[in-house]
């Protein structure tokens, strides 16, 4: 059950109750007026409906979610799945240069997005990636950006199959096992370890039955049932990280949440380039990037066109960003 916001405007098979709580409105209304209230004299000045339009303008095209504190961020799957593509969009270009950072990086990175960003979830994310190895290897953007995509829109469905698959590890009959509906995030790391000491993992067939029974009364975000059972039919036994990588790269568990494009079209973004050309040739031509500029009637050289293939006009892109199609470097450590 991946919930993003449905873009038609009314669904006229929802009861009010039931369209305010899929959209969340009440949520940002509260939101909205919070911000008004504790920045008043500045929203105030342009006018009361001019904020409010574009409150909620900044909410439909995902940009509210920009250093904003981690409990706004989290709070809704809207905001969860805005603030991925936000990631992706401010640092594509580290993918595109194929640089390789360690988790502390990546984590420093999130910070600039959001302050109060806990590192907890960077490692769980980092975790993913590097399974077996140290966690201070180096990972590729696109590795890690798809792996934190599972880790931080899933959060809650996966620590509750964490407990799942403790269970089934320990020994326990499935009739048995506890199926929770939340747990404690520290728990993660604890199944790396016995993972690590069960490397043959879980009958898939008795752990897809567990998680379908969770699913059928999760309050949270899950994958689609028919996803799971896809990434569960392919082996006969299964380890909780190698669930959760299949889950990271099966396409249709990507393309539910609506944040990131295809692995492969990652690092495919023209426009963005022709963008980013715009605003370096700008700079270059600023006078203060060039002491021969500021001299009075000198007038700098028109610059050549891009040999990049023209392209139709688009609204103006608020954000840059990128993935890496290189492999995660786990060979150093």
């Amino acid at each position: 059950m991946c919930t993003k916001m449905n873009p038609d405007r009314f669904n006229p098979t929802l009861s009010v109750d039931e369209y305010l709580a899929e959209t969340n409105v009440l949520f940002y209304l509260n939101d909205a007026v919070t911000q008004l209230l504790e920045h008043k004299e500045e929203y105030t000045q342009f006018g009361i409906v001019r904020y409010f339009a574009e409150y909620f303008s900044s909410v439909k095209n995902g940009n509210h979610v920009l250093f904003r504190e981690f409990g706004y961020i989290k709070a809704t799957a809207h905001n969860r799945a805005s603030f991925i593509r936000v990631l992706w969009r401010c640092f594509r270009q580290i993918g595109k240069n194929g640089d390789l950072l360690a988790m502390l990086e990546y984590s420093s990175l999130l910070q600039l997005l959001c302050p109060d960003f806990p590192v907890e979830m960077v490692q769980h994310a980092a975790r993913i990636v590097l399974m077996d190895d140290a966690m201070d290897c180096l990972m590729s953007f696109s590795d890690f950006l798809f792996s934190f995509q599972i880790q931080f829109y899933f959060e809650e469905f996966l620590e509750s199959i964490a407990v799942i698959y403790q269970d089934l590890l320990s020994g326990k009959s499935p009739n048995t096992v506890i199926v929770p509906t939340s747990t404690s995030v520290e728990q993660l790391p604890q199944v790396a370890t016995e993972e690590t000491e069960a490397q043959e993992g879980v009958d898939s067939s008795v752990f897809g039955e567990c998680i379908e029974v969770l699913c059928e009364r999760f309050k949270h975000n899950h994958p689609s049932t028919s996803a799971i059972r896809e990434v569960l039919e392919l082996t006969q036994r299964v380890t909780f990280y190698g669930f959760v990588m299949a889950l990271v790269r099966h396409e249709g568990v990507n393309q539910d949440i609506g944040a990131l494009p295809n692995k492969s079209e990652l690092l495919i973004d023209p426009e963005m380039d022709q963008e980013v050309e715009k605003l370096i040739a700008q700079i270059a031509i600023s006078p203060t990037s060039n002491s021969s500029s500021s001299v009075p009637g000198h007038k700098e050289p028109p610059r050549k066109a891009s040999p990049r293939k023209s392209l139709h006009h688009r609204k103006r892109i608020e954000m840059e960003s990128d993935g890496s199609t290189e492999e995660t470097d786990s060979s150093e450590n």
